[in-house]
């Protein structure tokens, strides 16, 4: 037999889910106080994903998705790349925004359902927050294209879920970075459910990271609840992008802790221990652990920095509650140079019913 082409998919994890190394850890990435600039920022993550979810239980927030149990993969994506950089994510990777500089109260007005949100600040190129499954990875093609006929050293970043890694925008794309050696990585966030769809109903592929090689990209798969791992897998990516070597794709590696918005039930369709089990792999605690053990961190610094956490997340939620609701024609106002007379006669009819 002859054989075409033979491929491999490398894994990256350098702690174990007690914290404690399971290799070598990278050059880049063996000073532990590095991290805990990082590790902060995922607890503040957390904090303020804990207190969005109660907005919405008492009715001062919208429909919320939540990213319990993201925060290394977000946090990591977001510290590994430069503000020149474009990021498009989808709707809820808000550790990596709060890395480029989005306001938390900017999160919570785009989910009261105030598109203001959606002006963030942080580098105005980047892209909006995507609903429309795995779209959001053509726009960043298209930006990496971009950055390849202008001869820019910078790259395109986009997230997806697992789910999303079956749609064929996620293949236009993957497919366009490799036709063109687009500086392109492409992040999918496998928190093992597409809603209510488990990661082994969605596709027959072994690893969701070789989808990638379809495309000539390369290919990594990271355990996305390692931080080291994650800033290890982006930082390979990104190097490769801008020395001209192409795009990636990266799997990581994660569990989606609560459900998939507010407005789901994961009960429905998951069972308890599989959650537990989860728990017992997450993100924070296997830090927490590292740098306690490395004398970096105490319990003592945590609690004063979960307050510290709790105080401004405050701070940003009586800011979006306090942001005065745009009048009605707000939603007609801003669609159209020229609007059209049906969409003119909408906005008539709903102001006479404000009106009344």
């Amino acid at each position: 037999m002859t054989v075409a082409a033979t491929f491999e998919i490398e894994y990256l994890q350098y702690l174990g889910p007690d914290g404690k190394p399971v290799v070598e850890l990278p050059p880049a990435f063996r000073d532990p106080k590095a991290l805990l600039p990082l590790f902060k920022q995922m607890l503040f993550v957390r904090t303020f994903d804990t207190k969005a979810i109660a907005l919405q239980r008492t009715g001062k927030l919208g429909t919320y998705a939540s990213c319990l149990g993201h925060e290394a993969t977000h946090v990591g994506i977001g510290a590994s790349m430069q503000p020149d950089d474009v990021f498009a994510p989808s709707y809820r990777e808000y550790g990596a925004q709060f890395m480029r500089g989005v306001k938390a109260r900017e999160v919570l007005l785009y989910w009261g359902g105030d598109e203001r949100g959606n002006d963030f600040s942080g580098p105005k190129h980047d892209y909006s927050w995507c609903v429309p499954i795995s779209t959001q990875c053509l726009h960043a093609a298209g930006a990496a294209l971009k950055f390849k006929l202008n001869k820019q050293k910078q790259l395109a970043v986009a997230c997806c879920g697992d789910g999303g890694s079956s749609k064929t925008d996620f293949y236009a794309a993957l497919n366009s970075a490799g036709a063109y050696q687009l500086p392109l990585v492409l992040c999918v966030v496998n928190n093992g459910w597409a809603i209510s769809v488990p990661r082994s109903a969605q596709t027959g592929a072994k690893t969701l990271a070789q989808k990638g090689l379809a495309g000539g990209l390369h290919c990594l798969q990271v355990d996305g609840n390692d931080l080291i791992a994650v800033l290890e897998g982006m930082r390979r990516a990104s190097e490769r992008a801008r020395n001209g070597e192409g795009g990636t794709v990266i799997e990581f590696m994660t569990y989606r802790l609560h459900d998939h918005t507010t407005a789901d039930d994961a009960r429905r369709y998951r069972n308890e221990d599989e959650v537990k089990a989860a728990w017992t792999r997450e993100p924070i605690m296997r830090l927490r652990n590292y740098l306690t053990a490395q004398g970096v961190w105490s319990e003592a610094e945590e609690k004063a920095w979960a307050e510290e956490c709790g105080k401004v997340v405050d701070v940003e939620i009586n800011a979006y509650l306090e942001t005065p609701v745009q009048p009605v024609e707000a939603m007609f106002d801003y669609l159209y140079a020229d609007p059209p007379p049906d969409l003119l006669a909408q906005r008539a009819f709903a102001l006479a019913q404000e009106g009344r």
